[in-house]
């Protein structure tokens, strides 16, 4: 019996626990229910709607601009090495870094001393030089005429043994005295050559005088060159640099003191890859006389010349990949050899393209396009070039689409959306505000919602209500109430409450 007993009041503590739970659960879906229908919140979801910036897609004839950077250098720059060596006597006034010289200005001169000795030597070798030549020459005068001499002598001998031989012929002359005749005859022929001999001696002595005298003027041309590269001038007008001299320094030969570079010329030294560089050439693979901005940043400011391409680089280096171009400066004032600079290339034009920005186009290549219902659908493009932000795509196949300005992870296709229609530089499109026209129970429900939203200052709560009592209410008034945010036709939001926060 005892038994049975506890076993009914088990079961009938069971039983009114079961009902306490139930009735608190009913009490909190009655509860969320009444808390939804008080602050006009549907139970129902709805499709959520994404405001969106939307850009036309406009196709147009474009030229895209390739930026490169480059290093600014000198086209013409002077070495100042010291000619000879010595010690410096003279600078002169204002040889220092970044100071203007002259063409044919006086730099520096180097002790002469030992330049002029070598002059005066080889003046005084000239002269003997030249007094040999005339002595050389003179006995070859002499020569000749020793010669002449000899031939008059073998001349007189041969008529005298030709009168010997026609003596013996009649029988007057003695056999001895026709052989003394040939024998003087023969002296006298011996004595020719020997005098022709000499005369060719003495004509081998004078082109030899003649060599060395000529070997002596050009001694004197080379020390009195020597003399003059103790005085070392500009050869063109120029700005100075590296100056490494000081007066009373011994320098050596070919030593370098400092240069001399000429800031009207300069040019600019550019890296482009090889894809890029290809943009560049024409139909017969030369390169085209393409137009150049050259951009130097300076605490904020540009300094800009225009240039044109000049050159390109005949081979590539070791360890390098990519073409290197020569652009040069058209106006060069205010940049330096050695400047760090950017420089915008003109490429050909392309035909039926558009700019847009890089934030429409997926890591997919894709860009969302906005049909007339609102909704997205992902197209395909073929992007062309990158400009900084943006990008040239082909606009072949979405001329005249709108398309997302900035894609989203929460965009994509199907979505329905609502768009903020902008211009291709990103200002806002002016459009007329849409208008819709509410019935009344619509009409009951949103001032509802607004009325009970008591985060909402008083005053814009009465203008919200003035708006929704109209005719003609703005839709984008309507979405935001119903998306649970206050706004009236400037498109503000209530602050606080549980309707502040959408």
């Amino acid at each position: 019996m005892r038994f049975l007993t506890r076993s009914l009041v088990a079961l009938l503590l069971a039983s009114v626990s079961m009902g306490a739970l139930g009735y608190a659960g009913y009490t909190l879906v009655t509860a969320m229910q009444d808390r939804n229908e008080a602050t006009g919140r549907p139970a129902a979801g709805r499709e959520r709607v994404f405001t969106v910036r939307a850009v036309t897609v406009t196709p147009a004839e474009i030229s895209p601009i390739l930026s490169a950077f480059g290093e600014v250098r000198t086209q013409r720059a002077l070495e100042l090495r010291a000619p000879v060596g010595g010690r410096v006597i003279e600078v002169a006034q204002g040889f220092e870094d970044g100071a203007e010289v002259a063409q044919g200005q006086l730099l520096f001169r180097i002790d002469p001393a030992d330049a002029t000795s070598a002059l005066a030597l080889a003046q005084s070798d000239l002269t003997r030089a030249g007094a040999e030549l005339r002595d050389a020459e003179r006995a070859l005068e002499l020569a000749a005429e020793d010669v002449d001499a000899a031939q008059a002598q073998f001349d007189l001998r041969e008529r005298a043994l030709m009168r010997r031989q026609g003596l013996a012929e009649r029988g007057v002359s003695t056999e001895a005295a026709l052989e003394e005749a040939e024998l003087a005859l023969s002296s006298a022929r011996q004595a020719v050559v020997g005098r022709r001999q000499a005369q060719a001696q003495a004509d081998a002595r004078v082109d030899q005088a003649r060599t060395a005298l000529e070997r002596q003027q050009i001694s004197v041309e080379e020390a009195q060159r020597r003399l003059d590269d103790t005085r070392v001038y500009a050869s063109f007008t120029g700005t100075l640099t590296d100056v490494n001299i000081v007066e009373g320094r011994i320098v050596n030969t070919s030593e370098q003191l400092a240069r001399i570079i000429d800031p009207a010329a300069l040019e600019v030294s550019v890296r482009l890859s090889t894809a890029q560089y290809l943009r560049l050439l024409d139909d017969g693979g030369a390169l085209r006389d393409t137009g150049a901005d050259i951009v130097l940043e300076v605490a904020g400011f540009e300094i800009t010349s225009p240039g044109r391409v000049l050159r390109a680089s005949a081979t590539v280096e070791q360890g390098q990949s990519g073409r290197r171009l020569f652009v040069e400066l058209n106006a060069p004032r205010g940049f330096r050899p050695g400047d760090f600079v950017t420089v915008r290339l003109q490429e050909p034009a392309l035909q039926n393209v558009a700019v847009v920005p890089a934030t429409a186009v997926t890591a997919r290549g894709d860009v969302l396009v906005i049909s007339d219902d609102n909704r997205l659908r992902a197209a395909p493009v073929s992007v062309l070039r990158r400009q900084g932000d943006d990008v040239i795509i082909n606009a072949e196949g979405l001329a005249g689409f709108e398309i997302v300005r900035e894609v989203t992870p929460n965009l994509g296709s199907g979505i329905q959306v609502r768009p903020l229609r902008e211009n291709a530089d990103g200002t806002p499109a002016t459009q007329a505000a849409e208008m819709v026209t509410l019935d009344a129970s619509r009409r009951a429900q949103l001032i509802a919602q607004v009325e009970g939203n008591t985060g909402m200052p008083e005053q814009v709560r009465a203008r919200m209500i003035a708006q929704l009592s109209e005719d003609q209410v703005p839709a984008q008034m309507i979405e935001r109430i119903e998306n649970g945010g206050g706004g009236d036709t400037g498109g503000g939001r209530g602050r606080g409450g549980p309707m502040g926060g959408g």
